[in-house]
Formats: structure tokens, C-alpha cells, sequence
């Protein structure tokens, strides 16, 4: 734990940030779901952010439907968050991608694939997990 209240945004934020993939879950046109393991990173207020295809499944979905839910673990730690995702532009796209590189500096590289692109997620409502603590941690909160 550091400095930041126990489980801050900012907290959330650094585990992100420590354990650098999650599993991104969207939702298929037929109303079925459709999961990937991607590269997260993370500005300090949680605002997630990841690159893909934008021939992916993915990202299909998320253009259709923005809802999104992120799942990042490690150990006894679990944390989901559901929100809303969207493809930055200008000058959003220039500070996401910021963050992105910083946390995955061959990101930069990838910009000149054909049709790479990036999706900033904004969690509406999240959940944390601790099963290393006695009793366990879990805290729920929505953030709209």
C-alpha cells in the first residue's frame, strides 16, 4: 500500500499499472459476449486505455456498443470494472496515447500497422477484491 488512500482511484490506478494485461469483455451484435486479453494502462484517475485492430472483433463491438467490462488479477487481488469505451480523437487520442506509450513504449512502434487504433475505457462501476486479507476486502462503488 502506498501514500494514497487504501484503494483510491489511484490505488487501483498503480495495481493496473503493475499487472499490465486484463481481459476486455464486449458485447457481440446477437447479444453474446466476446472477451481478449489486451495490454492496459492507466492514467492516474483510472481512465483505462488499450490498443487493437480496428478489424478485431473488439473493436467492431465497441463502435456498435460501447459498454465494456475489464477484468485485471493478480494473486488474491481481483479487479472488474464495467463503463463505457470509446475511440479517442485529437487531442484525447494524443494524451491516451501518452499514457499507452508510457506504459508500453513498443506501443509506438505499432502505429504505423494499417488500421491500429485505441480504445479509452471510463469505468462506471468497479470491484475489488482481496482474498489475502482476513476477512476479505471487497469494495464496491459506482462512479457516474
Amino acid at each position: 500500500m502506498s501514500e494514497s488512500a487504501p484503494w483510491s482511484d489511484l490505488e487501483l490506478a498503480r495495481f493496473v499499472r503493475a499487472v499490465g494485461h486484463g481481459v476486455v469483455a464486449t458485447v457481440r451484435a446477437d447479444g453474446s459476449p466476446e472477451a481478449a486479453v489486451v495490454g492496459l494502462a492507466t492514467s492516474d484517475d483510472l481512465t483505462l486505455s488499450f490498443d487493437t485492430l480496428g478489424s478485431s472483433r473488439k473493436a467492431a463491438n465497441l463502435r456498435r456498443d460501447g459498454r465494456v467490462a475489464v477484468t485485471v488479477w493478480l494473486g488474491d487481488v481481483t479487479l472488474q470494472l464495467e463503463g463505457l469505451a470509446d475511440e479517442p480523437t485529437g487531442d484525447d487520442l494524443a494524451a491516451l496515447q501518452a499514457t499507452y506509450f508510457e506504459a508500453f513504449p513498443e506501443g509506438r512502434e505499432r502505429q504505423t500497422w494499417p488500421g491500429i487504433t485505441w480504445f479509452r475505457v471510463r469505468a462506471r462501476w468497479l470491484r475489488l477484491s482481496d482474498f489475502g486479507t482476513e476477512p476479505p476486502t471487497v469494495i464496491e462503488r459506482r462512479r457516474d
